[in-house]
């Protein structure tokens, strides 16, 4: 019922959804990731395969459909406070995989919608359960349609009209082959090894900065960081 659901939302939209590597298909009691550029991105995974959400608890119309979710399928729900605490998310986290008959959590580790012409900063929390990993690459054709979600300056109805009165939203969605985190490698490393995978798959690119930088100010020593990678280039040439 969950996955004829989000099909039947993906021909509202007159989305055309082409799945390639369905042999990499995400199993139970796993954790995918995906690169992410809109809401609607859930609901383009939703429709070939049974997922787990987390996430913040939202109200609105968003809210309502957070709640009409947690009806069809275990999800994860925080409240803005307990959110902020990394332990309780990983700690949830971790009781969800290991339950082998929970369908895989999807996370999109970059935390923020991106316009899909790259792949922003990971997270490490998602990468530091200790779970076999299912990276999935997402691209949309704009020619067509834009998918993505500016909220910043559209309300989710304001978008979800956009998206139903655009021409149509095409979209490769790419499974790939299943990674674990290596003896020694950090959480960190970890991440950036499937951000690459993904990137590389999507034909997006790779890029170490913060999605949240869009809302927020840069800190003063990643300005002084790439001040410094600059005036190297400049002694070079």
């Amino acid at each position: 019922m969950y996955v004829i659901s989000n099909r039947i939302l993906v021909r509202s939209l007159s989305s055309i959804v082409s799945i390639h590597n369905k042999q990499w298909r995400p199993k139970s009691g796993s954790v995918c990731v995906a690169n992410h550029t809109t809401p609607v991105d859930v609901v383009m995974l939703s429709m070939d395969n049974c997922y787990s959400l987390i996430g913040q608890r939202h109200g609105g119309f968003l809210g309502i459909f957070q709640r009409a979710l947690a009806r069809a399928s275990p999800h994860i729900w925080f409240e803005r406070s307990e959110a902020r605490d990394r332990h309780a998310v990983a700690k949830r986290l971790k009781e969800h995989v290991s339950n082998p008959e929970n369908p895989p959590i999807l996370i999109f580790p970059e935390g923020t919608c991106i316009n899909n012409t790259s792949v922003m900063q990971f997270k490490k929390g998602s990468f530091e359960v200790g779970s076999v990993i299912y990276p999935v690459a997402i691209k949309y054709d704009p020619r067509f349609g834009d998918a993505f979600w500016n909220s910043s300056k559209y309300s989710m109805l304001q978008y979800l009209y956009m998206m139903m009165t655009s021409w149509a939203i095409v979209c490769d969605v790419w499974y790939l082959p299943p990674m674990t985190q290596r003896e020694n490698e950090s959480a960190i490393d970890f991440a950036n090894r499937v951000k690459s995978v993904i990137a590389k798959q999507g034909g997006l690119v790779d890029l170490m900065w913060d999605g949240q930088l869009k809302r927020i100010k840069a800190k003063k020593e990643w300005k002084e960081r790439q001040q410094e990678e600059f005036s190297k280039r400049l002694k070079s040439e």
